[in-house]
């Protein structure tokens, strides 16, 4: 009887709330490299990206929910969150927050690329994520680091234990060269356990390639999966 009780009594207590599986934190370059036009790009192609079926499917392939949150980066002090974070448990938020990033405007278009005070923003802002299994940091970029300190100072100041950094190259002139934006992400930006790069020809290449970014990211790891680092 007591048993009985017991097990009645268990079955009235509220179930666990899910837990978040990824904070995942998109960083946006509007440095004074990318123009107006540019920036149209990748502010329209993330929004494209994340309504994209595929992409949907990814958020949605497990019953825990992701926390996505994007902001912006250019100079030492202009960094600017477009959407703090929010956790995304239907496909009702996540058009939500694509319609948030649709409406978001430039918040700078004339400071330099200042890579290691963007990476500490980031890691400042995933400190105060969610609490989740996992978390990414997305950064693009159409440019090496010219302003204060670069991305290794930034790793070892910052709280970035425990934190995947992944880039978004969008390439110009220098494709494939040994040395340039492409060797600088993959040598200097990307960061932490199964860290990959993925190269955008130009931002007319954007959404295809922020696209393929979102779908490895947010989708399942499979058993005995080898990590693949290089670019994608």
């Amino acid at each position: 009887m007591i048993r009985a009780l017991t097990t009645s009594a268990l079955c009235l207590l509220p179930m666990p709330a899910l837990a978040c599986r990824l904070a995942l934190l998109l960083a946006m370059d509007v440095s004074s490299s990318v123009d107006a036009v540019e920036d149209q790009l990748q502010r329209g192609g993330i929004v494209a990206a994340l309504i994209a079926p595929e992409v949907q499917d990814a958020f949605f392939a497990a019953d825990a929910p992701v926390a996505l949150g994007v902001y912006e980066w250019s100079g030492r002090y202009n960094q600017e969150i477009l959407l703090d974070w929010m956790m995304i448990r239907t496909p009702a938020d996540l058009l939500n927050a694509a319609e948030v990033l649709a409406a978001s405007k430039r918040s700078h278009n004339d400071f330099p690329t200042a890579m290691g005070y963007a990476l500490g923003f980031g890691a400042r802002m995933l400190e105060r994520a969610p609490r989740c299994d996992s978390k990414t940091l997305d950064m693009a970029g159409d440019g090496q680091n010219n302003e204060g300190f670069g991305p290794a100072p930034a790793y070892r100041e910052f709280a970035f234990e425990g934190v995947t950094v992944n880039g978004l190259v969008v390439n110009g002139a220098d494709f494939e060269a040994e040395t340039g934006l492409i060797a600088f992400y993959d040598g200097q930006v990307r960061h932490g356990p199964g860290s990959f790069i993925v190269v955008a020809q130009g931002f007319e290449d954007y959404e295809r390639a922020i696209r393929r970014k979102l779908v490895r990211e947010l989708s399942l790891p499979m058993l005995g999966m080898i990590p693949s680092h290089g670019p994608g």
